[in-house]
């Protein structure tokens, strides 16, 4: 039912990977909060277990931890690496967003 509503490409796996191996973690929770100069601002970090409303994805061989409301505007998103002028990190490339911040981490 939820297969791909995520995607996550090889570079991002990598690091998220890396990271939940470091931390001992086994998976990535990934939501949308209120707050942002946007508006809304996704949250990420190392998880090790499904909360009660969560749904589990795997993608790309990834554990996701998404609460469902997170999950409506998380639909299509893609989760990837960059390395750039302003710096490198895991960023979401979400197409369900009409507007974002400069800093890309908020987003309406």
């Amino acid at each position: 039912m939820f297969c791909h509503m995520i995607n996550i490409t090889d570079s991002a796996k990598e690091k998220i990977e890396d990271m939940l191996n470091k931390k001992g973690k086994v998976g990535l929770r990934v939501g949308v909060v209120g707050g942002g100069c946007s508006g809304l601002q996704y949250r990420m970090g190392a998880e090790d277990e499904l909360q009660e409303g969560d749904v589990e994805l795997v993608e790309n061989g990834v554990r996701l931890f998404v609460d469902k409301r997170s999950l409506t505007y998380l639909a299509g998103a893609t989760i990837e690496y960059t390395d750039g002028w302003y710096g490198s990190g895991i960023n979401i490339i979400n197409p369900n967003a009409s507007s974002t911040c400069g800093c890309g981490k908020s987003f309406s």
